[in-house]
């Protein structure tokens, strides 16, 4: 009898580490490691946001009428996959410089940037292997941005990372969406049986493959910056964070992988703690997170200024989005508020 009271007090803690070794990320976490991998975060405190892709090649227009849903004009102007790839054909950034992109980020101060490896219309921002839906395999311009920012964020000492839309993806059969209700933000022009889409199918086909690409191809990645969970489950949350700690140990991710699994919460268009912990707020500039030739009302270089220093002062970094035209190069607006942010940080950025 009294051997099996030891058993019982003793079978829970066999359980709870049997599960911990099998699902090995909740040990690394218990240990400290995040800890270790948060050290950089808390120091840096701001950090460039790039939203750059197809829909920066049409701008705001679509057709000869101005488009509703700003970047995500392919959702609401209900865009077939075969016609909004045709964009590609005339997307030529030639004007692209990484190196000035990046060093306008480091004068502003700032100490790492996030760029949309791939966005809710599906098209990957660098060369992917896994789909020739990508900048490299469908436009003339035939250059990986993310290889060449890579090699800027090194020659300035930045954090790169990247953006990832993990639960929309319009050029993907198989990526149902609940959000504001079911189908809400899913292609059901090209796709229409919302019913018959099966998220894992594309969470194996395409998302994985792609993460795996992203951590092996570029060096080291300081964040995945994960958007719109929508209806991955726990298991897939774990996952992909499993092979991300596999891949790269030291790669932070946001909450926006789902399920409770990441290392920091996001305040989207907020200054508001989003968390008691570590957290992040991301801001655009003017209206729009993608470049629109529309936008006329920006935040002033005072304001800018007020947020980063409110959002600090409250535990959170400042992520500041800009998005670049079709060209490749930053609006004049976007540049001049960059820079004018950059003479203030010269001076406080101590106190920052």
């Amino acid at each position: 009898m009294k051997f099996l009271k030891f058993g019982l007090v003793f079978l829970p803690v066999i359980v709870i580490f049997s599960s911990a070794i099998a699902q090995k990320t909740p040990v690394i976490e218990r240990f400290g490691v995040k800890k270790t991998r948060m050290a950089w975060w808390g120091d840096a405190k701001f950090g460039l946001f790039l939203h750059w892709g197809l829909y920066s090649q049409t701008a705001g227009d679509w057709k000869s009428h101005v488009v509703k849903g700003g970047e995500h004009f392919m959702l609401y102007e209900r865009i077939p996959v075969q016609e909004y790839g045709t964009i590609a054909k005339d997307f030529n950034p030639l004007k692209f410089d990484a190196d000035e992109w990046v060093r306008l980020a480091k004068n502003t101060g700032m100490k790492y940037i996030v760029f949309t490896a791939k966005h809710h219309d599906g098209f990957a921002m660098y060369n992917s292997a896994i789909s020739n839906y990508n900048i490299v395999k469908r436009s003339p311009f035939k250059r990986d941005p993310i290889a060449e920012l890579a090699k800027a964020c090194k020659k300035y000492d930045l954090k790169l990372c990247l953006y990832y839309s993990l639960g929309r993806d319009w050029e993907d059969p198989d990526v149902p969406t609940n959000w504001p209700v079911k189908a809400g933000r899913s292609n059901t022009w090209d796709y229409p049986n919302e019913d018959a889409k099966v998220f894992n199918r594309y969470f194996e086909r395409k998302v994985k493959p792609q993460i795996k690409e992203l951590l092996s191809n570029y060096g080291p990645i300081a964040v995945l910056w994960f958007d719109t969970p929508e209806l991955i489950s726990k298991e897939e949350s774990l996952a992909l964070k499993t092979l991300i700690n596999t891949l790269q140990p030291n790669c932070l991710i946001n909450s926006r992988i789902g399920n409770g699994f990441g290392d920091f919460s996001i305040s989207e268009q907020s200054l508001a703690p989003s968390s008691k912990k570590a957290w992040e707020s991301c801001l655009t500039i003017g209206q729009n997170w993608g470049y629109n030739r529309h936008d006329s009302i920006w935040k002033s270089p005072e304001v800018l200024v007020r947020h980063l220093v409110e959002v600090t002062a409250n535990g959170g970094n400042l992520l500041l989005n800009v998005g670049p035209k079709g060209d490749g190069t930053f609006p004049g607006w976007a540049t001049e508020r960059l820079k004018s942010i950059g003479q203030w940080m010269d001076i406080n950025k101590e106190a920052i």
